[in-house]
């Protein structure tokens, strides 16, 4: 991030231009994005970039992209193109926690029951130890109670419902939220995260905990997760092996396009 008010795609670096594409890309690839859902990279303590309102997968040059402002959710330019009406989960993240670079909102078909379920995530495998042992259930009908008036279709499409769910990572450490996934009941999940292949490694490896959870209950018996210690140290692997492997999986593949990266 920036310290620098950045108010414009031509002030952004082409290097986290095509990382950020690369990120819509591999989200997809690993299923964690399709028609619907969005990932976002902070520019500067005011401002952010999210794709226009679009699928991530046909994500491909800068006219896809948009800034927008931290401290409504709007598009700094007035003739910016139509963003995504769930840009305030974004937003109020940035707003809550001034450390977080990168946020991701999946629909992941794999997580949404245990948003619905009594049996809670948890972190169950290494690579998912950034779970920890606590993952919260923000349930948008508390604030349907406070302002009946909203239209009830499951979205974060205003600040109040945006800050709403913000709160539910809890309190800023370190300018961080102490809980970095946040699951949506009957919607998804919203991960964060101080870099954006973190992001994407969180999103990724949320997915597969879930997967492996699941499976794991249908053998019957206890399911043993993590502990505490080992989940705060197996949550620290980087992405240093799995970034290059999976832009090269997109690069190869012909369905993405990147009109920033080296190989188009």
């Amino acid at each position: 991030m920036s310290n620098k008010d950045i108010k414009e795609i031509s002030q952004v670096s082409e290097e986290l231009l095509c990382k950020y594409i690369h990120a819509c890309h591999i989200l997809h690839y690993h299923g964690l994005v399709d028609a619907y859902g969005h990932i976002s990279v902070r520019l500067s303590p005011s401002t952010f970039l999210m794709s226009r309102y679009m699928a991530p997968p046909l994500v491909a040059s800068t006219k896809d992209l948009v800034v927008y402002k931290v401290e409504d959710g709007e598009a700094v330019a007035a003739d910016a193109q139509r963003g995504f009406s769930e840009r305030f989960i974004h937003s109020e993240t940035y707003k809550a926690y001034p450390k977080t670079q990168s946020v991701l909102h999946s629909h992941s078909l794999d997580v949404v029951p245990f948003s619905i379920s009594s049996i809670p995530l948890q972190a169950c495998f290494h690579r998912a130890g950034f779970l920890g042992t606590t993952v919260p259930v923000w349930d948008v009908a508390d604030v349907y109670r406070e302002y009946p008036s909203y239209n009830q279709d499951m979205k974060v499409t205003n600040t109040k419902l945006g800050s709403a769910l913000a709160k539910s990572h809890g309190p800023a450490v370190n300018g961080q939220p102490k809980y970095p996934i946040v699951l949506m009941r009957g919607h998804g999940f919203v991960a964060t995260s101080d870099m954006l292949e973190m992001t994407v490694l969180r999103g990724i490896y949320t997915a597969q905990n879930a997967k492996v959870q699941m499976a794991a209950t249908g053998l019957g018996g206890q399911v043993r997760v993590l502990a505490e210690r080992e989940g705060r140290e197996t949550g620290k692997t980087g992405v240093v092996k799995p970034w290059p492997l999976w832009v090269l999986e997109v690069e190869d593949n012909s369905i993405y396009r990147n009109h920033l990266s080296k190989k188009e």
